[in-house]
């Protein structure tokens, strides 16, 4: 057995030089031969006429333009004193719920609670 693998190998080997041998002259040019270069100039294909895009409105254009601090407010024209009123209810709730956790009682009110009207139900002996 072990001379029929090395025959084999023997065999394989000198058929694998003389394959090589034969072939080291391509019968075709290779794919990055000169044989295979695009032309210099290439043909210019008629485009239909297309209409031309209109201007970029400015408000598009300040888009791409990086905010500065001297030319930007501190609060953007678009956002309503209404919604930024009622942060301060959060914090507050926030505030109140964190000392929560730690043990802390904090006692907190804000214009139009419920608390008022709880109270006053709680004095007049309601239940809910």
């Amino acid at each position: 057995m072990r001379d029929l693998i090395a025959l084999a190998s023997i065999g394989l080997g000198s058929m694998l030089v003389l394959w090589c041998a034969l072939a080291l002259t391509p019968s075709r040019p290779g794919r990055h031969s000169a044989a295979y270069q695009a032309p210099k100039t290439l043909p210019t294909l008629p485009v239909p006429r297309v209409r031309p895009l209109p201007p970029t409105p400015a408000h598009v254009r300040a888009w791409n333009v990086p905010l500065r601090g001297e030319d930007t407010a501190l609060i953007r024209p678009y956002v309503h004193a209404d919604d930024t009123l009622e942060l301060g209810v959060i914090r507050e709730r926030r505030t109140a719920a964190v000392l929560a956790t730690l043990g802390v009682d904090y006692a907190y009110g804000y214009a139009g609670d419920h608390f008022e009207s709880l109270s006053a139900l709680a004095a007049a002996g309601v239940t809910a």
